[in-house]
């Protein structure tokens, strides 16, 4: 889909439907002598309630009438969603070129939201159908603005295409989107320098917890690190580390997953798609600020080299790790992600992980898990999400908690037996020593996310946070 911005009149850009919101009391904008949008909304046809559609034809084109509710009330997120249904039925009515006229009063962040709606509502994953459904998505999509918003406009179409790209990486099965996969998708992001390290280097670094996730699979794991290190970065700003999860398929291992929601498995892997493709979004829009990446890529298999419940693996910080679940994976995995990232010299760190059920049970699909060492880098990662649409909740992290994964051969316990999400947070908290971190639990979010843009499959959930969060640090 072709996006652009321009200040003309509408009926100017070749649009064969324009998309006009309305609110509670308000005019309709645009209206045309031998176009009655007025009386639509006087007859009750169209009507001001949020997401309400309406459709007209007059001089030669279509025109969508959408309820934007209350004067004032039109946010980003509520934008997203409104473009989303706009062009569900621009779709139904065979749109090519569709253009939104920007609400009066809106600004930038309601522009950028109306493209991002519209591109991630527009994602479909045909690839493994051999007969893909032939796609009605309009071709063209104009925002139509009294001033100039294509700044805007452009960062939202790299921010919602990373979103998809990622999703991409979600969806893809796990019997293609294996660890070297991955890797090699990351390898081929532009004004990125990457480094990938095999089994062996995994092993030689002393990654004793990464390694011995990976010992049960005949795929080789891929330890991938992203660095974006422009020349103009701007001074004084601290270097930023986004560490991923990346469980290209999660049996559980030995203690081994149900059958029931085995499949989605292959989303196991979504915090380590979510740094790729922020990177890659972070590079394309050349932010002044350095950043590297973590992303740890591993299957969890069973096989007779697999980890197994009561091993103790040492970690490259040194600190032992006492497995109780081989399916408490994924915080090994970034446990020595995390010491990587210390030792790369990040200096503020967030990381990004499906790790635990019992933070979908707290939070269902809304918000994230949000867990950190640091109030003022949580409250910064926070309003990055509020900004966003990719919502946040704080979770506490007492040093309390710390007594439920005291180990009794090892250091520490692999899974606590009460306070799952927190329990999985306070090991991680070990292995990032001062260093403000935050730890993003994103299993809730990360597929099946309900929203009108992302309604099934993979959401990209991160993507466009992780950006929000790297510009906001730049102009600190």
């Amino acid at each position: 889909m072709h996006v652009s911005a321009t200040t003309a009149d509408p009926t100017a850009t070749g649009a064969d439907t324009i998309v006009v919101g309305i609110t509670d009391g308000g005019a309709v904008a645009h209206d045309l002598d031998g176009a009655p949008l007025t009386a639509l909304l006087e007859a009750g046809e169209a009507r001001p309630a949020f997401g309400h559609l309406a459709l007209a034809h007059a001089a030669g084109r279509r025109w969508l009438l959408a309820g934007l509710g209350a004067a004032g009330e039109l946010d980003a997120e509520r934008a997203r969603t409104l473009a989303a249904n706009v062009l569900g039925r621009a779709q139904e009515i065979g749109t090519e070129h569709l253009c939104w006229v920007l609400p009066a009063g809106a600004g930038a962040e309601i522009a950028g939201a109306l493209v991002e709606g519209t591109i991630l509502a527009g994602y479909r994953f045909d690839r493994y159908r051999s007969a893909p459904p032939e796609s009605r998505a309009p071709n063209m999509l104009t925002i139509s603005a009294a001033g100039d918003v294509a700044a805007p406009v452009a960062r939202a179409v790299v921010l919602a295409a990373a979103a998809n790209r990622a999703r991409d990486l979600q969806n893809t099965p796990a019997n293609d989107m294996t660890p070297s996969r991955l890797a090699e998708h990351a390898r081929a992001l532009d004004g990125v320098a990457v480094e990938v390290e095999g089994r062996a280097q995994i092993e030689q670094r002393g990654m004793g917890a990464f390694a011995a996730v990976a010992r049960g699979s005949d795929e080789e794991p891929a330890l991938i690190t992203l660095r974006y290190e422009p020349e103009a970065a701007a001074p004084g700003t601290p270097l930023l580390a986004f560490v991923g999860k990346a469980v290209t398929f999660d049996s559980g291992g030995i203690s081994i997953k149900p059958t029931r929601g085995m499949s989605e498995m292959k989303f196991d892997m979504s915090g380590g798609a979510a740094v790729i493709e922020a990177i890659g979004a972070i590079a394309q829009l050349g932010l002044p600020i350095r950043v590297i990446g973590v992303v740890g890529a591993v299957e969890n298999m069973l096989s007779g080299r697999a980890m197994r419940p009561g091993d103790v693996l040492r970690t490259m910080q040194g600190t032992t790790i006492e497995v109780i679940s081989t399916d408490a994976e994924g915080r090994l995995v970034l446990a020595d992600c995390l010491a990587h990232a210390v030792a790369l010299g990040a200096e503020r760190i967030v990381d990004l992980a499906t790790l635990t059920g019992a933070i979908v049970a707290a939070l269902g699909a809304t918000y994230a898990g949000l867990m950190s060492n640091d109030d003022a880098w949580a409250a910064e990662v926070a309003q990055a999400g509020d900004r966003s649409g990719e919502l946040l909740w704080r979770m506490p992290l007492h040093p309390e908690y710390d007594e439920l994964i005291k180990g009794r051969t090892g250091d520490v316990l692999n899974q606590s037996p009460k306070a799952g999400a927190i329990g999985g947070a306070a090991l991680l908290r070990r292995f990032v020593g001062d260093v403000p971190w935050a730890h993003l639990d994103i299993a809730g979010t990360s597929w099946d996310l309900g929203r009108a843009y992302a309604a099934k499959g993979g959401s990209g959930y991160g993507v466009r946070l992780l950006v929000d969060l790297a510009e906001s640090v730049a102009r600190a």
